[in-house]
């Protein structure tokens, strides 16, 4: 059986960054359509040339993709040819293959927002298509507020994306601009638009998300003929987000009847990189990426629930709609309170110690990680600390040095300057092999700024570990997340630290306590015994 050609556009360049408190560097825009292209998508829009400094530089400096590059426009103006629109001409001078233009096809909006009739709206779209096709381009038009144009008056939207088509428009693309169409909605009328004379295989669709409809949007689309499916990474985009090509692709790669009756650009292996390329997408905006993301999300694949785990180790397909693996995502098995035995020894299995069901120090460490996290703690998101109180329970866990004290002071005062500032100052007495080590570290940084107290005593507990000194050398914190997790005077604060080495190794400790250095010193002290615990082998 013939697979259908199905085409997937990508626009995170440019509606990517109309997401609130998003602003992509032309660096930052060349390292994602660098990524993208790598995954397999068709086209790749760049932005609007001439409309931002940025986007003009990136195309000044494109990339060289495997992908169409596509620049970004509208239509000519009213009253000027579309050979003499500089609008247009700046979105033709970027010298891409494939240039799309947005139009108006709701009625209301030609007359209320652009202030001219029907009839010249159809002559601008009809006009700007043919120029972009005359240039030796590829054309696609951008049916902006396609839907609610159609519920005002069919017969003009219709009439709008005709006059694109008849041009000589290669795509047509049917846009829900406000996001507000239902997918039922959208497959009637996009066979609508089918059964007018467009092609399925010239039509588009692009979808927002303000009722999380947006992928459900585009499938339904796809249902009714449409072969040309529009989105972002991360389903970024203005209010609510665009279509979400993380969820999108992998449905259509993995899922049926989309898996059997099409085929896109990306491979199988290509695919297995969609959990990186989302992730580093949220390196960029420097984001914490969402753990429930479909397909690619953290917990895409974890099972907490013991009666869960205890089915996933027999065959994972019970609790599982894919292999993570086929989107570059894995399992996880988290340890919680809600954990039963299963969970503990495949998380026991994971960190490389094999523990017999009957082994009476089980119970003993599913009895510690629930009082400990009624406490306060989490054994979910530092797995480190988990496997640390595992082994000791179980015996395994080695005393490299022990603390004897430490003490932290912070002072305000005047520096030669005459401005007030803060120092911090951390002492940490360790015993190593019956010798006590005392160090001392403050916290100010080469530009002479405080860093707190946390980095004092972080510099002072690692400045000294006498013969494990050459082990924890290329340590370092990534990462410091404080939560409070009880209030008024009770309050407990938890600290989580995530730290890395030399060898690309990352790993997340806890501490908890009602004073943020004690927490912070905890969580400090696994992540360096977790990290000595590797290095000794």
């Amino acid at each position: 059986m013939t697979l259908e050609r199905l085409y997937l556009y990508d626009t995170t360049l440019r509606d990517g960054q109309q997401t609130q408190s998003v602003q992509f560097s032309t660096p930052e825009k060349h390292q994602i359509a660098r990524a993208l292209d790598a995954l397999g998508v068709d086209y790749i829009e760049g932005g609007w040339p001439g409309a931002n400094p940025t986007d003009s530089e990136f195309f000044d400096a494109a990339p060289a993709t495997r992908a169409r590059l596509t620049a970004f426009g509208m239509t000519k103006r009213a009253g000027r040819s579309a050979a003499n629109d500089e609008v247009l001409a700046a979105v033709m001078n970027a010298g891409t293959q494939a240039v799309c233009l947005v139009g108006k096809t709701h009625d209301f909006h030609v007359e209320t927002a652009l202030g001219i009739s029907l009839e010249e709206n159809i002559e601008n779209i009809a006009r700007s298509v043919e120029h972009i096709v005359g240039m030796g381009r590829e054309a696609l038009f951008d049916a902006e507020h396609f839907f609610d144009g159609y519920k005002s008056n069919p017969g003009y939207a219709i009439e709008a994306v005709k006059a694109a088509h008849a041009a000589g428009a290669r795509w047509v693309v049917l846009c829900d601009t406000n996001g507000g169409t239902l997918p039922d909605e959208i497959r009637q009328i996009t066979r609508a638009v089918i059964g007018a004379g467009i092609p399925g295989d010239h039509l588009g669709i692009h979808t927002h998300n303000d009722t999380e409809n947006a992928v459900a949007g585009s499938l339904a689309a796809i249902d009714a003929g449409a072969r040309q499916v529009q989105g972002t990474l991360n389903g970024l985009g203005e209010r609510c987000g665009n279509a979400n090509l993380t969820a999108l692709i992998p449905t259509l790669l993995l899922k049926e009847p989309y898996a059997s009756r099409f085929e896109t650009g990306i491979s199988q292996e290509a695919l297995t990189g969609l959990t990186h390329a989302s992730r580093q997408l949220d390196d960029i905006l420097n984001r914490v990426p969402l753990r429930q993301a479909a397909y690619v999300g953290a917990s895409a694949f974890a099972h907490k629930a013991g009666l869960h785990a205890s089915a996933i180790l027999k065959d994972p397909t019970t609790y599982e709609h894919i292999d993570p693996q086929a989107v570059g995502n894995a399992r996880i098995i988290p340890m919680s309170n809600q954990a039963g035995q299963s969970n503990l020894r495949k998380r026991l299995a994971e960190a490389g110690l094999e523990v017999d069901k009957d082994n009476p120090a089980l119970p003993r460490i599913l009895d510690r990680i629930k009082v400990r996290e009624a406490r306060g703690y989490t054994y979910d998101s530092a797995q480190a600390s988990f496997e640390l109180l595992a082994r000791a329970e179980l015996g395994m866990m080695p005393e490299f040095f022990e603390v004897k004290r430490y003490k932290v002071t912070v002072e305000r005062r005047k520096n030669k300057y005459n401005n007030m500032i803060s120092l911090s100052e951390a002492v940490v007495v360790v015993k190593i092999d019956g010798e006590k080590k005392l160090s001392v570290s403050e916290s100010m940084d080469v530009e002479g700024s405080d860093r707190g107290p946390v980095n004092a005593l972080a510099k002072a507990l690692a400045k000294d570990l006498g013969r494990y000194q050459d082990q924890i050398e290329d340590m370092r914190l990534v990462d410091f997340k404080v939560r409070i997790t009880q209030g008024g005077t009770e309050a407990v604060t938890r600290v989580i630290i995530d730290s890395e080495d030399g060898q690309g190794r990352r790993w997340s400790t806890v501490g908890v306590s009602p004073n943020i250095v004690d927490a912070s010193f905890e969580a400090l002290l696994d992540a360096i015994n977790w990290k000595l615990l590797r290095a000794d082998g």
